[in-house]
């Protein structure tokens, strides 16, 4: 099974907006990383990523460990998550 995530950002006018506007930004499939959501192109499950932030560690450190990640992608991802938040605040009332 393979899942592709399309995002289309609003025209914020960041690189992070613009690469979400126009790329997949996370992927799943079964033969990759047993199914975890990873960075499209990579082998990095974004759950790593929200593991360190969780923890205090600092956007440039998991950067740094996971250089297959570009910073533009990974601000992507975290948009992707905050704007999925706000959605379902809105949804539940």
């Amino acid at each position: 099974m393979l899942v592709f995530i399309e995002h289309r950002a609003c025209s914020c006018g960041t690189l992070a907006a613009e690469m979400a506007a126009t790329k997949l930004l996370v992927t799943r499939s079964d033969e990759v990383m047993s199914g975890a959501v990873v960075f499209t192109g990579t082998r990095v499950p974004v759950q790593t990523l929200l593991d360190y932030l969780e923890e205090g560690d600092r956007l440039d450190d998991f950067l740094e460990d996971f250089p297959t990640v570009s910073r533009e992608h990974a601000l992507a991802v975290l948009e992707l998550a905050k704007q999925s938040v706000f959605a379902y605040a809105d949804s539940s009332g």
